[in-house]
């Protein structure tokens, strides 16, 4: 996040004390508590002044503070800049090949030199263990350990004995005896040989967890899709973020990661505009689980399974000026995802829907009063598909200002079709053109 942010955020912060003080009657002269003007750092005090300057270190193949071209180098440039309480991290032009991510902190702003500078995934590989290791072991013993080496990033899949269900666990290697590892933390769950558990060298680019007020901008991100094994969005991407507040993503390129672009579940006050996030196996951009006040401004997303998949539970956000093209799905909105708004967007080829209201189980699971307004769609959906798909139980939604537009031929093409269990969908002001049905209301015989 930039420094002006964090400003603006501190002087919001100091309002909303004032405001939730006086309602409370605490101090008897809060009423009159003057605002904190030449504020000196004091011990102790989050509210600091506005310095013109903070810490910058850099990093690059040469001639740079720090000089190497692995995560290594950036990894302890992260660290130093964190341990003197924030600043940036210049990187400099150049291919930097990752064995791990890159592990952010809090108040760190990550700034890149353009397309120039490059952070790509090394291959994967795959091996079985070969004895089992139990929730509070701290290591593993690989079945072939060619390949893997002390520092390296892993992901441990597993069959849950229990339900049947896959449980991961990302790790790094940190010390060694043979094909025996020991692991930075505990496993916390059973990885047992009849579950049938692996150990990958998959891991995010950079990630992210428990942290707040960082940047990350100008700079490229390579997740080297065909020699690396899929992992789920909700576990890695080029940028994986995990209950975080108040990140800031910006100019980005994200491309080529065997899962999503980009992920950020349970995170607060995300900010990402001006990327381009494209020909992922996943999602473009993933507002994940109970992520609030998400902001998605000005991207280019290209060829990624869903351009941006609002997951369960994200509310209050914007997505806005996107443009979104050849994704199997522009914008998918679903489980208790609410109050958010979709707006200026172009979007192009898609080949299940446009904008897709997904069916979940239940009304109290569906996706209300969400707008969906002065967006563009062309050329959406199969023969029989839609451009605006609103299924399930979804209420309250509002369809406004929209070109809807089909240059392949009518067929069965529908512009916005609204599903049996929907309720309260209000239409207004959308321009509709080359579909076989404008509105086809299935409520009128559901």
């Amino acid at each position: 996040m930039s420094w002006n942010r964090l400003t603006a955020n501190r002087r919001d912060f100091l309002r909303a004390v004032a405001a939730v003080t006086t309602a409370a009657g605490g101090l008897a002269a809060s009423a009159q508590q003057p605002p904190p003007t030449r504020v000196r750092a004091t011990s102790g005090d989050p509210i600091e002044p506005d310095w013109e300057e903070r810490l910058t270190v850099t990093v690059g193949p040469a001639k740079a503070d720090l000089a190497g071209s692995d995560h290594r180098v950036l990894q302890a440039a992260v660290d130093y800049v964190a341990g003197l309480g924030g600043g940036t991290v210049k990187i400099l032009p150049g291919t930097f090949r990752l064995r791990n991510a890159v592990y952010l902190r809090s108040k760190v702003r990550i700034l890149g030199s353009g397309d120039e500078t490059i952070l790509v995934k090394e291959p994967s590989i795959t091996t079985k263990l070969a004895a089992d290791s139990d929730w509070y072991d701290q290591e593993v013993t690989l079945t072939d350990a060619r390949g893997f080496a002390l520092g390296d990033g892993v992901c441990l899949r597993t069959r849950n004995p229990h339900h049947g269900g896959t449980d991961i666990a990302k790790r790094t290697l940190v010390a060694r005896s043979g094909s025996r590892f020991k692991l930075d933390r505990a496993l916390r769950e059973n990885f047992w040989l009849k579950g049938d558990t692996t150990v990958s060298t998959l891991f995010p680019l950079f990630s992210g967890d428990q942290i707040a007020d960082v940047t990350i901008e100008s700079l490229a991100l390579d997740g080297n899709r065909p020699r690396n094994d899929n992992l789920d969005g909700n576990y890695a991407g080029c940028i994986f973020l995990q209950d975080c507040n108040r990140i800031t993503i910006r100019k980005v390129t994200a491309r080529n990661y065997n899962g999503d672009g980009m992920s950020w579940q349970i995170c607060h006050d995300v900010l990402v505009e001006n990327c381009h996030s494209h020909d992922h196996a996943g999602l473009g951009l993933h507002p994940g689980s109970g992520s609030q006040r998400s902001v998605v401004r000005g991207n280019h997303l290209s060829r990624d399974s869903i351009g941006i998949f609002f997951c369960w539970g994200v509310k209050f956000g914007l997505a806005e000026g996107n443009t979104i093209e050849d994704c199997r799905c522009g914008i998918s909105l679903g489980h208790r995802d609410t109050d958010n708004t979709v707006r200026k967007n172009v979007i192009r080829r898609s080949g299940q829907a446009g904008v897709l209201f997904r069916a979940e189980a239940g009304k109290d699971f569906a996706a209300h009063r969400n707008r969906i307004e002065a967006n563009r769609i062309e050329d959406s959906g199969p023969d029989d598909g839609a451009a605006v798909d609103v299924q399930g139980p979804t209420e309250e939604v509002t369809i406004a200002d929209n070109d809807l537009v089909e240059t392949r031929g009518p067929a069965k093409r529908v512009a916005i079709r609204l599903g049996p269990q929907t309720r309260d969908i209000h239409l207004a002001d959308n321009r509709i053109r080359g579909f076989a049905t404008a509105i086809a209301d299935l409520r009128r015989h559901g």
